[in-house]
């Protein structure tokens, strides 16, 4: 099961870190498990997100064209998009 990382800015970190748990939850509908957040330590508003994926495809499409439940808690939590999507190889 290949691991993934997702980056992305937001618009308050301590908003975004607030969100973990339903964040956690929707990674894991998706197909991941074992979902940790990280934090940029040089003072911006980058994050990271790793999670293992099951179905890569189906993680990447949530990602990349969130349903409006996902695109709702998205703006919820501060995402400024673009997500940046890694996939170890």
């Amino acid at each position: 099961m290949p691991k993934v990382v997702i980056t992305h800015a937001v618009e308050d970190i301590d908003r975004w870190l607030e969100g973990k748990a339903q964040r956690a939850a929707t990674i894991e509908a998706a197909g991941g498990s074992d979902v940790t957040d990280y934090v940029a330590q040089d003072g911006s508003t980058n994050v990271a997100i790793t999670a293992d994926v099951h179905v890569i495809e189906f993680l990447t499409s949530v990602a990349s064209a969130p349903p409006p439940q996902v695109q709702a808690q998205m703006e919820s939590h501060g995402v400024v998009p673009p997500l940046t999507i890694y996939v170890e190889s």
